[in-house]
């Protein structure tokens, strides 16, 4: 405790458990947040605080009282990863009302309730990170994709519309494009149990490049990033 903090919204197995053990080893007090309140499962020795917290990403007053606990134990959070959304996927036959709302609260009202907690704090002081876990369905819809492309959409448009008005601020937003299926044990078994390794993204990877934008100098920044398997059809 008392190094920098870093809050993940949306931690879990995969991606998430990727982004802790990176921002771990890079010396980093974890913030996990989860409606589980799941852990990092981890016995090993650090010199790092973890903290776990339960928090629904599709509720605002959840995600503000989770992260105020995170700066009550941890101390003022430095970047937030928001990882958090609800895959609803299926055609327009498939997916209802409720599943289409419920879809667009986690994608896009809980990075906007991050915001608007986060935000003037980390504007106060002239520095933070906000790096979003997007997709390319943040670009196009597809037949499966009814509900889960208009609540990336509106999470990538909505990060645009924050860059600019914090970055003057002296924080930093940053949106991955995650083009591709990450490589995790659910995705192995039940999306694409016969492709080869190759076809994967590498959950690692992914967190080793958000690390990376987190540590960019003021005169560089970048606000939107792809990311994707070598052999991926873009």
């Amino acid at each position: 405790m008392g190094g920098k903090v870093c809050a993940i919204i949306g931690f879990g197995p995969g991606l998430g458990t990727a982004y802790a053990e990176i921002f771990k080893d890079a010396g980093y007090d974890l913030g996990l947040l989860s409606r589980s309140k799941a852990d990092l499962g981890s016995d090993e020795a650090t010199n790092t605080s973890i903290r776990t917290y339960k928090c629904d990403a599709g509720e605002p007053g959840s995600i503000k009282d989770a992260l105020a606990s995170v700066q009550n134990e941890l101390g003022p959070i430095d970047v937030v990863i928001y990882n958090a959304d609800l895959a609803q996927f299926g055609s327009l036959d498939d997916v209802s009302e409720l599943q289409f709302e419920q879809s667009w609260r986690v994608g896009a009202l809980g990075l906007f309730a991050t915001a608007k907690f986060l935000g003037p704090q980390m504007s106060k002081r002239g520095s933070g990170v906000i790096i979003v876990s997007g997709a390319t369905a943040a670009l196009r819809g597809n037949i499966w994709t009814t509900a889960f492309a208009p609540s990336k959409s509106a999470q990538r448009t909505l990060a645009n519309s924050l860059a600019k008005q914090l970055g003057p601020k002296g924080v930093h937003v940053v949106y991955l494009v995650i083009d591709g299926v990450i490589d995790t044990e659910d995705t192995r078994t039940n999306f694409a149990p016969e492709e080869p390794d190759e076809f994967f993204i590498k959950p690692t990877r992914i967190a080793e490049t958000a690390l990376m934008l987190a540590r960019q100098d003021k005169s560089a920044w970048t606000f939107e990033l792809d990311i994707r398997p070598f052999g991926e059809k873009w």
